[in-house]
């Protein structure tokens, strides 16, 4: 099959997660700097097939897009076409931050590791990624 790789795409950070080759498990695998991402995708895809991107999209509570969604947009354009063999879906992030230190809170990290924002944008990619997960 080949894996869905999911992006919780920021200013200075992206998390990234990806799916077993049978489209089951969501992992993070890691937070790269937002400037270097095209670059380490470029590599990965080389490395692994894959079938899918996910990248979150950031909505306020009445729906309509975030401001973060002006940041998304040009990078959506050059993802598209670094890869235009691969096809890109857009899910829902609202409080994927929030569950990531709470999913932090409850394994017991102590709170000089819940600073940690390249773990927290890694678990809220994983948020996504397994929130798209369970919809298809």
């Amino acid at each position: 099959m080949g894996r869905v790789l999911a992006l919780d795409y920021g200013r200075k950070r992206t998390g990234i997660a990806v799916t077993d080759e049978l489209q089951m498990i969501a992992s993070g695998l890691t937070t790269v700097s937002t400037p270097e991402l095209l670059d380490f995708l470029q590599h990965y895809t080389k490395e692994e097939k894959v079938v899918r991107f996910v990248v979150g999209e950031p909505r306020q509570m009445n729906n309509t897009p975030s401001e973060s969604e002006a940041l998304i947009a040009p990078f959506l354009i050059k993802l598209k076409k670094d890869f235009p063999n691969i096809p890109i879906a857009r899910q829902d992030e609202r409080f994927t931050s929030k569950m990531a230190v709470q999913t932090m809170i409850d394994s017991g990290l102590k709170k000089k590791q819940r600073r940690n924002k390249a773990l927290v944008d890694e678990i809220s990619a994983t948020l996504i990624l397994q929130a798209y997960l369970n919809k298809i």
